[in-house]
């Protein structure tokens, strides 16, 4: 937003530069041509130069530096989306890297809470994890314990607290009741 500002800024001095440069270029001849009707049409001057071969020196220096100007502003107001742009894809990036932080610190997490349970309860716990809401029957045979061992595991894990059975008709759904 500041880019454009100052780019605006930029234009309206160059075109101020602009006009205050031909102003000065028509006072300069007024000046030449009253000049010259006061010396009976001499336009000679007393160093013995004519009043019309003046120096464009000053015009072209004001030239140059109105164009600078000017391309100046217009670059700062076309390409400040750019840098707009640039700053909303550095805070995507920030974020995304917040929400990789945020699974990779689950993850630990998740680990962690693995190395405390035995091995029946992390077959369980970590296929719940791959498909929450599984059913008791696939989970029996994904995790390849017996019907009765699994219930028993499924007791412990869900007096842990770590997973909740949900009933639905004669089938139990299985999820985690904490986003691990």
């Amino acid at each position: 937003m500041k880019n454009k500002l100052i780019g605006s800024l930029l234009i309206l001095v160059a075109i101020i530069l602009v006009f205050v440069l031909y102003t000065l270029k028509i006072q300069i001849n007024t000046m030449a041509d009253s000049l010259m009707q006061s010396s009976n049409g001499k336009c000679y001057l007393e160093n013995g130069k004519c009043v019309h071969q003046q120096s464009f020196l000053p015009f072209i220096i004001g030239a140059i530096l109105s164009v600078f100007t000017t391309s100046l502003g217009i670059y700062l107001i076309l390409f400040s989306r750019t840098a707009e742009s640039f700053e909303a894809a550095q805070k995507n990036i920030i974020s995304t890297l917040k929400n990789a932080k945020n699974e990779q610190t689950k993850e630990e997490k998740f680990k962690i809470l693995l190395t405390g349970l035995d091995e029946d309860e992390k077959k369980a716990l970590l296929a719940v994890k791959e498909q929450d809401g599984i059913s008791q029957s696939t989970l029996k045979f994904r995790t390849d314990l017996s019907k009765t061992k699994l219930s028993i595991v499924l007791s412990q894990l869900e007096k842990k607290g770590l997973i909740a059975k949900v009933k639905k008709g004669k089938i139990n759904n299985i999820f985690l009741k904490k986003a691990l």
